[in-house]
This record gives structure tokens, C-alpha cells and sequence, in this order.
């Protein structure tokens, strides 16, 4: 299969993730809007969600998935099998001490993430609650990295895109059938979206290890003592855990950042952690659906490329995904700064959300909007380096940009409030691709084809003819006056992204660009 055909297959299954992510942020929105409640569950779902990136799909999946690859390549399946029951064995014992611990830890961990949660003490409660009733799901989705790693390495990437859809539909009947229930039983209605959580880590892994048993792939985890000590002494498993050590330490560096925006917004005004998290729902649209795409298929195919001494294929997959990057993260970023409103209005202005809110999350969206290029982008430089079993480069730079980040805030959130927290990592995010695309260049690893000046040129052009178009169309409509009409406000954003995407791609070929290029590679 190509690189293409990969990529799109992921990109496909992750639209339909993000289409039932989108319809369940809808449903929390207008049934709980953005008050103390919401951004007390918020933080306690960031709180597993941010012990998953460490040992989940962030930190080992960038020291597990290179070490599997080099494994398949040169020593066979045999021994490939015995590495994923080793690792799963140490990846599963670990985790049952970090649940059980967070679990225990729980108001600690609230009071590290968001502090000032605690000016509505019923508000840190809740968090405090569901933070617990969630922490489990890391153990699960960790979990289900491992087998993620496993089924994009034997090129079976549709499994692993499509089952984080299963979490969102959980949350979606959480929030429609189990809040009703959780009221009349007595309890908080937000309580019912912790319990959804819950029950999609279930299902995710579930489907995981039935797909990893068709392919006769299915981990054994060890429950011997002597088992696990085997487990922990193995050549393989010390490899990964060696390599994820700067990786932890890089992970840690983008979520120590996460941690300082997340308490500054908690001292903001309430909703503030809502409003960033609505705009981040968004944001992570096309980030997904391009960015994280192109690095689950890349990674495994980079990593096999260098272990087969292969340097023309590694810089030629760089260079197309790169070229993707601009092709299609450029006009999303122009999309998102001068049409955000529209796209908030339509997609969270119901119920319980005001125009208000509609107004800040818009702010926060179009800071995303400035560093989407460079989030995207990243998830296509950072493999060229974990391919070369190099996690320490991406590290220095994670450190060097998140002091950038915290100076920025210093600087802007006096002036934007929240919109400043989305505005400056959007900036980092620039900052940390060009240094790590400046980083493979000057060592020699990518080594850019021909043509890249008239592209980019193409690709200005395209977009400044859809900025204009998506400015007119911002002003043209009083898009929060029209709640009461959902459908002509849907249809009408349908037509306009449609007409929004005619431009761009006609333009792109008046100007000569080929697309097809990008299909045969």
C-alpha cells in the first residue's frame, strides 16, 4: 500500500473520529456549557490523558514502535514476538502501580494541574472524583499504544484510527442517556461523562487485542514473578526504556507547559479552561486528521528505511510528507484564523452556551489557527529523528521552546487573557519545527527535491485567494443571530467550506501544481 493510500485510510477513520468527537463536545456543551463543572471535568481529564502521552502513545510509542520495526527487519517475526510479550509485561505492571497510586494521589494531582479550581470548592470536589473515577483509563489506552505500535508496524493502520471513535460515541451516550440517570439517582450529571470515559478505554483495547489475534500477534503479559524479572532484563525491552527516557523527558517538557497554561487559565475567569478546551476540540481536527495521520504512517516506514541503510527512500517520505504538511496545514490554518467564528458558532452555539462563550473560544481557536502549521509539521519532523533512535534532539529543542512559551505568556496574557495561552504555543509550535527541520537539514538526513520554491509560491497564491473569499464570508452573515435557525446555519457553513475548498484546489491547478505527485509517492 502506498504512502498515500496509508495515510489517507488513517486520515479517513480519524475524520470519523473527529465528526463523533465533534458531535460529543456539542452535546456537552449545550447540556453543560462552560461553568465550574465543565472545567472541573476537563482537568480531570486531562490529568489520565496526560499520564497516557507519557506512557501511552507519547513517550513509548516513540522508543517502541522503532526498536519493533528494526526487530521485524532484522531479526524476524519469531523473535518480534517474544519483544511485544516482554514489553507488554513490563508496560502492564508498571501501570498497575501508576493507577493505583494515582487513583490514591488524586486530590494532589487536581491541585497540581489546576489550583485555582479551588475559588469553587464544590467545583475541585467534583474534580477530585471524577479524576479518580478516570485514572484507570491510562492503564487501558496505554495499553492499547502497544497494540496501535504493533498494527501500524504490520501496516494495519485501520484498527488503531478507528477505535478511538468508540470513546467518543461512550461520551456521547454518557452525556445523552447517563447524565438524565446520574440526576435522578442524586449525583452530580457530569459524573456520567467520567464513567463514559471509562467504558471507552474498555472498548478501545478490547477491539485492539482481537485485531492483534487475527494476525496471531496477541501479547502475552507475564504474571510470574520470574516472568516479570525476565521481562525487565530483556536486551529489547532495555532498548525501549532507554530510548524512553528523553522521550519521557520530552513529553514531560510540552505537558510541563500544558500544566502552566492549564493553572493560568483556572486563575482566569471561569469557563476559561472550557474555552481553550472547546477551541482545542477543533483545533485538533486537522492536526489529526493530517498531522497525526502522516506520523503513524511514516514513523514505522522511517524507522524500517534506516534499519535497511535505505537514506534515499527515509529523505524522499520525509520530503513528500513535508510538502503534504503545506499542501493541505496552510489553508486549514488560514481557515481557522479567519473563519473561526462560523466554524465555533455552528458547531457549539446550542443550549446552554452563550455568545458570549462563542466570542473567547473564537479568540482561542484563531491562536491555534497561527501554529497549526508548525504543530502539524512536527508530527512529521519528530519521527526523522525517533526513526534514527535520536529522542534526545526533539528533547533540547521541547525544553529550549517551552521556556519561549512561558516568556510569551508572560508578555500576552495580560493583554488576550486565555486567547494568549493557545496563541503562545501556537508560536512555539513554529518555533520547534523550523529548529528541528533546520536539525535534519544540517546533518544531512533530509535532503529536500527539487521544486520546493515554485510550490510554495503555488500554494500563497491559492490561499490568499481563499482568505479573501473566507473574510467575505465572516462578515457577510450574522452567524450567532442565527441559533434559531440550526439547518440554514449548517447548510450554509457546508456550502461555504465546500465552496472554500473548490477555490483552493482550482487555483492550486490554475497555477500548474499536480496533484498526482502526491498520489504515486
Amino acid at each position: 500500500m502506498s504512502l498515500f493510500k496509508s495515510a489517507s485510510v488513517v486520515s479517513l477513520f480519524t475524520l470519523l473520529s473527529r465528526i463523533t468527537g465533534l458531535a460529543r463536545e456539542l452535546l456537552i456543551a449545550s447540556t453543560f456549557g462552560a461553568s465550574a463543572l465543565t472545567d472541573a471535568f476537563n482537568v480531570a481529564f486531562r490529568i489520565p490523558n496526560l499520564f497516557r502521552r507519557f506512557f501511552g502513545e507519547g513517550a513509548f510509542s516513540q522508543a517502541f514502535v522503532p526498536v519493533l520495526a528494526a526487530s521485524k527487519a532484522q531479526h524476524g517475526e519469531v523473535a518480534t514476538q517474544l519483544l511485544i510479550d516482554q514489553t507488554a509485561t513490563v508496560l502492564a505492571w508498571a501501570l498497575l502501580v501508576i493507577s493505583i497510586v494515582g487513583v490514591a494521589g488524586s486530590p494532589v494531582l487536581v491541585w497540581a494541574m489546576a489550583s485555582g479550581l479551588q475559588q469553587n470548592p464544590h467545583g475541585y470536589e467534583v474534580a477530585v472524583v471524577m479524576t479518580r473515577w478516570m485514572f484507570p483509563y491510562i492503564a487501558f489506552m496505554s495499553l492499547v499504544a502497544l497494540a496501535a505500535g504493533v498494527l501500524n508496524t504490520w501496516r494495519r493502520f485501520a484498527v488503531p484510527a478507528a477505535t478511538p471513535v468508540l470513546l467518543n460515541l461512550c461520551m456521547i451516550g454518557a452525556a445523552w442517556l447517563g447524565a438524565p440517570w446520574f440526576k435522578n439517582l442524586g449525583l452530580e450529571p457530569i459524573y456520567a461523562l467520567a464513567g463514559g470515559v471509562l467504558l471507552g478505554g474498555v472498548l478501545q483495547l478490547g477491539v485492539q487485542l482481537i485485531a492483534l489475534k487475527k494476525l496471531g500477534l496477541s501479547p502475552r503479559i507475564g504474571l510470574r514473578w520470574r516472568e516479570v524479572r525476565s521481562a525487565w532484563a530483556d536486551p529489547g525491552t532495555k532498548s525501549i526504556l532507554k530510548l524512553m527516557g528523553p522521550a519521557l523527558l520530552g513529553v514531560s517538557v510540552a505537558h510541563i507547559s500544558m500544566l502552566i497554561n492549564t493553572q493560568i487559565a483556572s486563575r482566569l475567569a471561569t469557563g476559561s479552561v472550557s474555552w481553550i478546551t472547546y477551541a482545542d476540540r477543533l483545533m485538533e481536527f486537522p492536526t489529526a486528521m493530517l498531522g497525526v495521520a502522516m506520523g503513524v504512517v511514516l514513523m514505522p516506514q522511517l524507522a524500517g528505511a534506516r534499519a535497511a541503510g535505505d537514506t534515499a527512500k527515509y529523505s524522499a517520505m520525509l520530503d513528500w510528507g513535508l510538502r503534504l504538511v503545506v499542501l493541505l496545514a496552510v489553508p486549514c490554518a488560514v481557515a481557522l484564523i479567519a473563519f473561526a467564528k462560523p466554524l465555533v458558532s455552528v458547531l457549539y452555539h446550542y443550549g446552554a452556551m452563550t455568545d458570549f462563550d462563542v466570542q473567547q473560544i473564537t479568540y482561542a481557536l484563531m491562536g491555534w489557527g497561527v501554529g497549526l502549521v508548525g504543530i502539524v509539521a512536527i508530527k512529521v519532523l519528530a519521527p526523522g529523528y525517533y526513526a534514527n533512535l535520536d529522542t534526545k534532539t526533539p528533547v533540547r529543542v521541547a525544553i529550549a521552546v517551552l521556556i519561549i512559551t512561558q516568556l510569551l505568556n508572560i508578555g500576552l496574557v495580560p493583554v488576550f487573557a486565555h486567547a494568549a495561552l493557545t496563541l503562545s504555543i501556537g508560536i512555539g509550535a513554529m518555533i520547534n519545527a523550523i529548529w528541528l527541520l533546520i536539525g535534519l537539514l544540517r546533518r544531512g538526513s533530509y535532503k529536500p527535491e527539487p521544486g520546493w520554491g515554485i510550490f510554495v509560491l503555488q500554494v500563497v497564491a491559492a490561499c490568499a485567494l481563499l482568505l479573501v473569499f473566507l473574510m467575505w464570508a465572516n462578515g457577510a452573515f450574522a452567524w450567532t443571530q442565527m441559533r434559531s435557525e440550526s439547518l440554514k446555519r449548517i447548510g450554509l457553513l457546508t456550502l461555504i467550506l465546500m465552496v472554500s475548498a473548490v477555490i483552493y484546489f482550482v487555483a492550486l491547478w490554475a497555477a500548474g501544481l499536480k496533484l498526482r505527485q502526491f498520489i504515486r509517492r
